[in-house]
């Protein structure tokens, strides 16, 4: 499932962007590991790759930080507690279509950290601060783009693309697409990604790939020419 191998290509290369900060990346038996060093679960997770995964090796990394797994979902599983079915979504280079203009839209490359957490905690109801230490190490880091999307001088959409050139190839993840409540339903979601994508295409990503959080984000990356592929079961309490 080239998808699941370009999204752990994707958290290597998260891994490696918080090492200075007690991150890292191992490959393991039927593991590939990152850490954000960071002591939430959402934050530090292993792709499974073989039903023999090292498990214990695994736990040894991690140390005394939460973690997860992601599994594909044709990959016999039975340790942990599943939370969650992730399905993936994948876009070749050439296939990505034109999203609608959004009157008085502007998308900019990010360089107001507070805004953007902002932006997400509106778009996600969570709280900005829990997240600035996910989202700081982002800004600026090579083959990394956060953008903002403003109306006006008002900025009501955020999102970002990894690009990464591991097992898969050149490829662009595109994560964290967020639209505050008040602006939802316009095209705005759809514009801002599309946004990311061209440029990660122009940068040599052969392919994109996603999670949709739901059926009508997934709708809205169908428009653009996004296709199902695969899913991954995710699992914590190991």
């Amino acid at each position: 499932m080239l998808a699941h191998v370009a999204h752990a290509d994707a958290a290597e290369v998260e891994g490696r962007l918080r090492e200075p900060i007690g991150g890292g990346v191992a490959r393991l038996r039927g593991l590939r590991a990152m850490s954000s060093g960071l002591p939430a679960a959402q934050w530090n997770s292993a792709d499974v790759t073989a039903a023999d995964a090292d498990l214990d090796a695994a736990r040894e990394f991690y140390g005394p930080l939460p973690w997860g797994l992601r599994v594909p979902i044709d990959m016999p599983w039975s340790t942990g507690r599943w939370l969650l079915r992730q399905p993936l979504m994948a876009l070749r280079a050439g296939d990505l279509r034109t999203a609608a203009a959004v009157p008085g839209l502007e998308v900019r490359e990010a360089d107001d950290l507070d805004a953007v957490l902002a932006v997400d905690g509106a778009a996600f109801g969570s709280d900005p601060e829990a997240s600035r230490p996910w989202a700081a190490p982002h800004m600026g880091a090579a083959g990394i783009t956060v953008a903002l999307a403003y109306l006006g001088t008002e900025p009501v959409a955020t999102a970002y693309s990894i690009h990464s050139a591991g097992e898969a190839g050149p490829a662009l993840l595109l994560a964290g697409v967020g639209v505050v409540p008040a602006a939802r339903g316009g095209g705005i979601a759809a514009a801002l990604s599309a946004w990311l994508l061209r440029r990660g295409f122009a940068t040599g990503a052969r392919f994109a790939h996603l999670h949709a959080d739901n059926d009508e984000a997934a709708r809205i990356y169908a428009r653009l020419g996004f296709a199902g592929a695969g899913a991954l079961d995710i699992y914590a309490d190991l």
